[in-house]
């Protein structure tokens, strides 16, 4: 990979989870981080760990006036922007739980309406060369029952990135990745968790870091408006009734 040494790293819900990894693989390779979250003990804590002068913003990107704050205090500190990661999201359910109107579109705002505008807010800002990677999920292309807001905002971060693609092109360079099942808290998977997988293992928050740093790299620069999954192969298993021992018993119905 190329030095990240000091480039400007924007990340979105870094304080836990996929973006507490993406902001301490960015650090740890010498970028000048600075990431946003709802949680202010976390990300403070967090903020404390990371290398080289990382910079964190208390402040939920569901508001436009947090989103403008936040990127007017990036702009202010470092002057520039080389690498914006929109991994912030939250899912509110679906139709049986059930998601109100307002709280599907409080997901919508958090994982679709809030990069395109911090993208916006960014733009003058943003290096020759510069990359934009959204996290998306395998859920933009496969579901589980009552999941309608999670999977309709990651199906459209996974169609505005192609969309960016080609209206920022060729200064800025934007791509999305898709995690399958990410373990973000303590590992106690059963055999069965993992058979689920090609890879034979639940996937782990560094393996989407890993990615991100790859779509970064300016080595890279002649790959834009994909999309990547990360899943160990879960999404490309086909599985019917009496595969491998498993079995489906509806369990609701209309």
């Amino acid at each position: 990979m190329e030095s990240f040494k000091d480039k400007v790293c924007v990340v979105t819900g870094g304080a836990q989870g996929i973006g507490r990894c993406i902001t301490r693989e960015f650090a740890t390779q010498g970028a000048l981080v600075a990431f946003i979250d709802k949680e202010r003990e976390l990300g403070e804590e967090h903020q404390k760990t990371l290398p080289n002068r990382a910079f964190f913003y208390h402040g939920d990107i569901a508001d436009e006036e947090v989103l403008r704050n936040f990127a007017a205090k990036v702009v202010a500190l470092y002057g520039r922007v080389d690498y914006l990661i929109n991994n912030a999201a939250i899912n509110l359910g679906g139709i049986f739980t059930p998601c109100s109107y307002n709280d599907f579109n409080r997901v919508l705002k958090v994982g679709v309406s809030a990069p395109y505008l911090l993208t916006s807010l960014l733009l003058p800002h943003f290096n020759q060369g510069a990359s934009i990677v959204n996290i998306g999920s395998t859920r933009a292309f496969m579901s589980q029952a009552n999941t309608e807001s999670y999977s309709a905002a990651k199906g459209a971060i996974t169609a505005l990135t192609h969309a960016l693609a080609v209206s920022l092109a060729p200064k800025v360079r934007v791509n999305s990745v898709s995690p399958g099942w990410i373990e973000t808290g303590e590992e106690g998977h059963s055999a069965s968790d993992k058979q689920q997988h090609l890879s034979k293992r639940v996937g782990r928050p560094e393996d989407i870091a890993r990615a991100v740093l790859f779509l970064c790299d300016a080595k890279n620069d002649f790959i834009t408006g994909e999309n990547l999954n990360v899943d160990g192969g879960m999404s490309k298993t086909m599985v019917y009734h009496g595969d491998g021992g498993w079995s489906f018993t509806p369990s609701r119905k209309l």
